[in-house]
């Protein structure tokens, strides 16, 4: 059996659909933000989500959608084994591979295009640039892909 992996990224990123669909086939228990549920959008709490004053926006923060959002996204974040931060991707992504990384999870900065260069992903334990690199690496036994 393979690893529960949390990929974190953007939904914007036009490689998230076919790298969750390629760990999949690997074998691995792989979250998708993007499915089964339509994923969360600010524009489901308001039309006028990108003018909100930072009240506004910690006000909508407690909104159902928001919650719910926030829920789904964080119990598989929680629960999983490995995290691939995939790069294009923007802030969200980029905490919950903080976070992760801190509770001491093997996280695995996987960049397909050309980005600039991030120093702080020192404290990553691999980067990798192509899917066949990514997919070896996942296949090691957890206790080797920590050590990475």
């Amino acid at each position: 059996m393979g690893h529960r992996i949390y990929v974190a990224s953007s939904w914007r990123n036009r490689y998230q659909p076919g790298l969750v669909a390629k760990l999949k086939e690997e074998g691995h228990l792989v979250y998708d933000f993007r499915n089964p549920r339509a994923g969360f959008a600010w524009k489901q709490i308001s039309e006028e989500w990108e003018s909100w004053s930072t009240e506004e926006f910690r006000d909508a923060l407690r909104h159902p959608y928001a919650e719910a959002g926030f829920a789904a996204d964080f119990d598989a974040l929680c629960t999983a084994e490995v995290l691939v931060l995939l790069l294009p991707c923007g802030r969200s992504a980029h905490v919950e591979a903080g976070y992760f990384r801190g509770l001491g999870g093997p996280v695995i900065v996987h960049i397909p295009e050309h980005q600039e260069p991030e120093l702080m992903y020192k404290m990553f334990n691999a980067i990798t640039a192509d899917d066949e690199t990514l997919v070896q690496l996942l296949s090691l036994p957890l206790e080797q892909l920590e050590a990475v």
